[in-house]
């Protein structure tokens, strides 16, 4: 096991890149790259308004930064292209595109009026990128990408009707896409058609904050502030059962075939298992899950 460490404050976004073995960490305004494959080394910082430095850029920093830099936005979230060739960063009303062969800003998603809090980025069937973004403006926005990518780019579609809050968290799988706000509620949404399909109001009674699929099965899972975790029907979009994960908000979920991990300020239970059962004596806490 390898520990990546001296960032400005709480790391709130990490990705690893398939194609090159890269590692990329967020903290405050800053993204640090990171090489893994004999040590850990952070090999680049980038900065929220797209300056970059060789090396570790907060390596002197020994206090926690309070606020950011002049001319700084905290990043939210990061997303990496299918293809691995770019990095899309939110921060501020905006998100920044970073071409990776060159560690290089090289564009700009715009549109929203408030912070841009989450973002996922999926290929549509001519190999561009579809970045789609959430943010506190209570506005869901789809960005297709064409094969040259610069400058400041708008949204090619908003999509109709809003959330009545923020959005906290998207996930996609194929032409479907899922929102979930800080209205407690989820929208399913048609990418092709560009339309919604189904919403639930109250999916949860509190902030739905991490929405994830579960591989292989017609399952969404879905957490919130109140550490409450939710199973629904992927097609017809209806609640197969519930667990309380945690005492706190659950900031982020992610699952493989057999078991869901959860991410929280505390962890009673270290993570959920889905299955029929779980043993005796192991962390964790059973979900049971109908075929």
């Amino acid at each position: 096991m390898t520990r990546i460490y001296g960032h400005p404050n709480n790391v709130v976004s990490i990705k690893f890149c398939s194609h090159s073995g890269l590692v990329f960490s967020v903290s405050t305004s800053y993204i640090k790259v990171w090489d893994i494959r004999d040590s850990a080394k952070c090999i680049r910082t980038l900065t929220s308004s797209g300056q970059v430095t060789s090396g570790d850029a907060c390596a002197a920093t020994s206090t926690r930064a309070i606020a950011s830099a002049q001319g700084e936005h905290q990043i939210n979230q990061i997303a990496l292209s299918p293809s691995g060739t770019m990095l899309y960063a939110a921060s501020g009303n905006a998100v920044r595109i970073w071409e990776l062969s060159r560690f290089q800003p090289v564009g700009k998603l715009t549109g929203h009026i408030g912070p841009v809090m989450c973002l996922t980025v999926t290929q549509t069937a001519s190999q561009h990128d579809l970045v789609v973004t959430g943010s506190k403006d209570h506005y869901v926005k789809m960005f297709e990408l064409g094969e040259c990518v610069a400058g400041t780019i708008g949204p090619t579609h908003n999509f109709e009707p809003p959330h009545y809050d923020g959005i906290e968290c998207l996930a996609i799988q194929g032409d479907i896409l899922f929102s979930g706000s800080r209205d407690n509620g989820i929208k399913k949404w048609d990418l092709e058609q560009q339309e919604l399909i189904q919403q639930i109001p109250n999916a949860h009674k509190d902030w739905v904050c991490a929405l994830a699929f579960v591989p292989g099965r017609p399952m969404l899972l879905s957490a919130c502030r109140a550490g409450v975790i939710k199973v629904w029907n992927v097609d017809n979009f209806t609640p197969i059962g519930e667990i309380k994960g945690h005492d706190s908000p659950i900031n982020a979920i992610c699952t493989n075939a057999k078991h869901i991990f959860t991410a929280s300020r505390w962890v009673p239970h270290g993570g959920l298992l889905l299955g029929p059962t779980l043993p005796r004596g192991v962390g964790g806490a059973g979900l049971w899950a109908p075929a």
